[in-house]
């Protein structure tokens, strides 16, 4: 059992709390405040028990300077300040004077943001590599180090392997939940069980599968991963996303686990992939050689229906088409629609599909939306993860 905040005494003690900032921001708006939210429960539990909090994250991945502009936390800490009814204070900084004098200054209950972590990945990846040095200077800005960044728990960098390794830690309320929430879908889920995967790549989804597909009762494929095992059943799928490189383990898969996948029966196709693009319906073995499947079609959701309707359990990760164009986005609203009408306990994760939850206004209506995508997939292989391992245990 891992420690937690609550397993610490924060009174007039500099927390250090890395939370996942990581929204997608557009001209200084953030389009997205999911994971600011799920974080405000850590960050006003510190402030209430006296904590001086100073609060991390990454933004984006930084490669130039230029990016600097584009990735910086500017616009978290002044929305925070407002979800928080408090005056989160930015330091553009990631390390130097300002950034110590600012802290050594601090009041019980005050909160600060240091600037986006991967900043440091400028200079040698320092960051992303978990640079021994960064880690402890970062350590040396605190007392204590809360990890409720669930979306990079399977990370080994700088701000939470590093800090954890260097100071009394434990895990913040949003990590807690997540592990608690997960759990339910490895350890003895309640059946049917049913998986619903899709996205772009089989590739990111080959150790989800194995790892859940005994336990799960069908497993649902859509997204443009859906062609790649449509190839590999001998169905011709005309320019779609393919993976000539997947197509025997995909191939084998359906051998081996016939009676529990569920692919397609019909496609939405269009020549071209635009918000004016026109669009057929097809049926297997009708698509064109010039045509792109964009999403499942509506005997698909039919079909689909049929198996969770049902059912007591339900994971989904990944759009079932290209849910961000209007003429392609029916597959994805319809399922969250169904899912959401059935009593089973539903767990979505990913960016792409907690973005298509929301935009569809269903994002109340799901048990839990896992705040990290590969976070959330390497947690269900049940693979190592290096700043969830380092926590302290009770």
């Amino acid at each position: 059992m891992k420690k937690t905040i609550k397993d610490y005494n924060l009174n007039g003690k500099k927390v250090i709390i890395r939370c996942d900032f990581n929204v997608p921001i557009e001209n200084g708006i953030i389009k997205d405040e999911t994971r600011l939210k799920k974080s405000l429960r850590t960050i006003r539990y510190a402030r209430k028990n006296n904590a001086k909090v100073i609060l991390m994250s990454h933004l984006g991945r930084i490669n130039k300077e230029e990016d600097k502009q584009k990735y910086t936390l500017k616009p978290v800490a002044e929305r925070l300040s407002k979800l928080l009814r408090k005056k989160v204070t930015f330091i553009d900084q990631t390390r130097g004077e300002k950034l110590e004098k600012a802290i050594n200054n601090m009041k019980d209950k005050d909160v600060i943001l240091i600037e986006n972590t991967r900043f440091e990945d400028l200079d040698g990846k320092k960051e992303s590599s978990n640079d021994k040095m960064l880690g402890k200077y970062w350590a040396s800005l605190g007392d204590i180090f809360i990890n409720d960044a669930f979306g990079t728990i399977h990370r080994a960098h700088a701000s939470n392997l590093g800090i954890a390794s260097n100071l009394p830690n434990g895990l913040g309320f949003l990590v807690e939940n997540e592990i608690k929430k997960l759990t339910k879908l490895i350890d003895k889920p309640k059946k049917p069980y049913t998986i619903i995967l899709g996205g772009s790549k089989v590739e990111d989804k080959i150790g989800v599968i194995s790892n859940l597909i005994t336990k799960a009762d069908y497993l649902l494929i859509g997204g443009g991963m859906a062609f790649t095992f449509l190839k590999a059943a001998g169905f011709n799928i005309g320019s779609s996303l393919c993976e000539r490189e997947k197509l025997s383990y995909c191939k084998d898969l359906l051998n081996k686990y016939e009676e529990k996948i569920v692919l397609p029966i019909d496609i939405i196709t269009a020549k071209e992939i635009n918000e004016n693009a026109k669009t057929t319906e097809r049926f297997l073995g009708e698509i064109e050689e010039d045509e792109i499947g964009l999403d499942i079609g509506p005997k698909t959701t039919e079909v689909f229906k049929q198996y969770l309707d049902d059912c007591k359990t339900i994971f989904w990760n990944g759009p079932l088409g290209y849910f961000e164009l209007k003429p392609f986005q029916n597959g994805t609203k319809t399922i969250l629609d169904i899912i959401t009408k059935t009593k089973a306990y539903t767990v979505v994760g990913g960016g792409d599909t907690i973005r298509a939850a929301t935009d569809f206004n269903y994002q109340d209506k799901i048990s839990h939306i896992s705040t990290g995508g590969g976070a959330s997939l390497a947690f269900l292989e049940e693979k190592p993860l290096p700043a969830l391992d380092i926590i302290d245990e009770k």
